[in-house]
């Protein structure tokens, strides 16, 4: 049986996970990318891709810190806040220029061919033709409401959001496993709290994208502007908050109170 300290110990790790997806680092990011979707489903997913990507590399560096006691040095702490707000800052270029250029997220045509997906898997097949004959290939499709997420989100989205989680998972592993070292003894239980705080930062994510993502889901005409203008104002905001982050970490060797 696992005592009820490492219970409320990972409780704490999953709760602490969580708050750090709210980190403002953290949100200006995702909203660069979900000001793209169109749809709830796929903002949420924008945000557990995100949050996959710093578990990785959060998990990762977590476990060479507690199991095979690695010191982070001083200056690769601030390359990796630097590493944040440079991508800050190119994030929020690109979300200006792709409104201004007026891109769309185009689906994948294979999951575009019309055909029901109601109201679970569905199975179909395409015709695929050899020089000696034509025949079908059957698979199935995930339900209808994960493959519209899917299709707006992309790969490239995916890619992305992964990326940009794998980025913050750096910048902030460090400071969170030596919190983890001086208060948890046991290695497994240590990892174990890792592995819960990713999880927590995962679902605190999902649910930050998904409502960020409720002002671009409106199918309203007149509304047009003002999502134009809040897009814009998203990738304004990653701008000038990865222009302040990198001066503070120049300035100061590390990042803003409450910025990690």
């Amino acid at each position: 049986m696992i005592p009820d300290p490492v219970w409320s110990a990972m409780l704490l790790g999953l709760l602490f996970g969580v708050q750090h997806a709210t980190d403002p680092d953290h949100v200006v990011a995702v909203a660069t990318i979900v000001a793209r979707t169109r749809r709830f489903g796929a903002g949420a997913l924008v945000g557990a891709f995100w949050g996959l990507g710093h578990t990785v590399t959060f998990a990762a560096t977590g476990v060479a810190l507690v199991v095979f006691h690695v010191t982070v040095a001083p200056w690769v702490e601030r390359s990796f806040e630097m590493a944040v707000a440079l991508m800050l800052i190119v994030l929020g270029a690109a979300r200006i220029l792709w409104v201004f250029r007026g891109s769309d997220p185009v689906p994948v045509a294979h999951l575009a061919e019309p055909h029901a997906h109601e109201p679970g898997p569905a199975l179909h097949s395409h015709v695929h033709a050899h020089p000696h004959g034509v025949h079908r290939h059957p698979h199935a499709h995930p339900p209808a409401r994960l493959l519209r997420a899917l299709q707006t989100v992309g790969p490239a989205q995916a890619l992305r959001s992964a990326l940009v989680g794998l980025v913050h998972g750096l910048a902030g592993s460090a400071t969170v496993a030596l919190l983890v070292l001086s208060t948890i003894r046991g290695t497994a239980q240590a990892i174990g709290y890792l592995l819960v705080f990713g999880l927590g930062t995962i679902l605190g994510m999902t649910a930050i994208t998904g409502a960020l993502a409720l002002p671009f889901t409106l199918r309203i005409p007149r509304l047009d502007g003002a999502r134009r203008t809040l897009a814009v104002a998203t990738g304004a905001l990653s701008v000038a908050f990865g222009l302040y982050l990198a001066v503070h970490t120049g300035m100061t060797g590390g990042p803003p109170p409450g910025g990690r």
